[in-house]
């Protein structure tokens, strides 16, 4: 006799039935502003830091008091800049990889 009589006599469990692989219209537009939102920002923040407004913008003044100037002097370093514009890459490359995903996913379908 088992320790739980009540599970020997229960019918047995089946999983699910897998759910057909389809892309819904819904799959398809997160899909595109996903790519189309990576992209835009990727391209923003690749280029951005290494404009003139970079100097010059809010965030670059934002501290006040002893710490202004070097916040301001971190602000304008070439690493600081160089990291945002590989913030940038990375954007733009996860925009590059859905859009292949989404094609690869499409040519599954047919």
């Amino acid at each position: 006799m088992s320790e739980f009589p009540e599970t020997e006599n229960a019918p047995a469990v089946q999983a699910p039935a897998a759910l057909p692989k389809s892309v819904t219209w819904f799959h398809r537009l997160t899909s595109v502003l996903l790519v189309i939102f990576c992209f835009e920002l990727g391209l923003f923040l690749l280029v951005y830091p290494w404009t003139a407004s970079w100097n010059r913008n809010y965030f670059s003044w934002i501290i006040k008091g002893p710490f202004q100037l070097p916040w301001h002097t971190l602000w304008v370093n070439p690493w600081l800049r160089g990291a945002v514009s590989g913030v940038g890459l990375v954007n733009l490359w996860l925009a590059v990889s859905e859009v292949f995903h989404m094609f690869s996913r499409r040519s599954d379908r047919i």
